[in-house]
């Protein structure tokens, strides 16, 4: 078997399955993409694995998916380089400027940095978070509105894929961020990224199934959590996110359509925790919320 062959899975989803089957793929893949049809309501859901691995995984995460909507969308298949995919996925990632402060580039850009902007330096690769997603971009303009008015201390990144927020993080507020990601993978993936970026000594990323790992519970409780994660997974650990945070404590809760933010929002006020802002970027929406003193 070719180590340098990925298998790449397409397929196409209304939305509202698209959260049941991003989870499913992201269960299983280890970078999933989605691209939203506004003409006709629909989501391009585009994920890639190791060849030949997870078979059955992935066809149990696809069928509960289908069981859990009722949509059972046709799957396409191919077979891409893990090198040509990397670069065709660079070339259509040029340097991006975010709100006011950020920009993110990969290492492929050989310009001098914008002078007044913080530089991210991430390559588009096997772990999700680049700033092309709404969500990402959104939490970085809420990051930077913020950071205007609050100085955290303790910071958590739940979920930190390649790590994009906990380096945007450290960064902008000089402070220390522990990060963790379900994907061990995705860890090794944010610690190079921290590294790359010259914040190793501020960012710690490690692999931790949320709430239930002890070190993030020891180190808390956190003046800021960011979860770009998804929607029912954020509601399913509204109670723990309000009990790890400090009173007047922040959360930026992404990874939510804009149909599911009374869900989430719900959820998360039976915890006590109050909106403080709701930013919308396209179909996608971004929260901070606060824990009353």
């Amino acid at each position: 078997m070719d180590p340098e062959l990925l298998d790449c899975i397409s397929l196409r989803v209304p939305a509202e399955a698209l959260e049941a089957f991003e989870s499913a793929l992201s269960s299983v893949c280890r970078a999933v993409s989605f691209y939203h049809d506004e003409e006709m309501d629909e989501w391009d859901i585009q994920a890639v694995k190791e060849r030949g691995e997870h078979e059955e995984d992935l066809a149990a995460a696809l069928a509960i998916a289908g069981i859990l909507t009722g949509v059972s969308p046709a799957l396409t298949r191919e077979l891409v380089p893990v090198a040509g995919w990397l670069a065709r996925t660079q070339a259509a990632f040029p340097e991006q400027f975010i709100g006011n402060r950020f920009a993110i580039r990969g290492t492929h850009i050989q310009e001098p940095q914008t002078p007044g902007r913080i530089t991210l330096t991430l390559d588009a690769g096997l772990a999700f978070g680049t700033g092309e997603h709404n969500s990402t971009r959104g939490c970085l303009v809420m990051l930077e509105s913020y950071a205007q008015r609050y100085a955290p201390r303790r910071i958590l990144d739940l979920g930190t894929g390649s790590g994009i927020l906990a380096i945007a993080a450290a960064k902008l507020l000089h402070q220390r961020v522990l990060a963790s990601d379900i994907d061990h993978r995705a860890a090794r993936v944010a610690n190079a990224n921290a590294a790359l970026n010259g914040v190793a000594a501020r960012v710690h990323a490690i692999q931790a199934d949320g709430w239930q790992t002890p070190v993030l519970t020891r180190n808390a409780p956190y003046d800021l959590v960011f979860a770009n994660i998804l929607a029912r997974p954020l509601c399913a650990m509204a109670h723990s996110l309000a009990a790890h945070l400090a009173p007047n404590g922040h959360a930026i809760l992404a990874g939510l359509l804009n149909t599911q933010v009374n869900w989430v929002l719900s959820a998360h006020r039976r915890q006590g925790l109050v909106l403080e802002r709701r930013l919308i970027d396209g179909a996608w929406s971004i929260l901070l919320l606060r824990k009353p003193s």
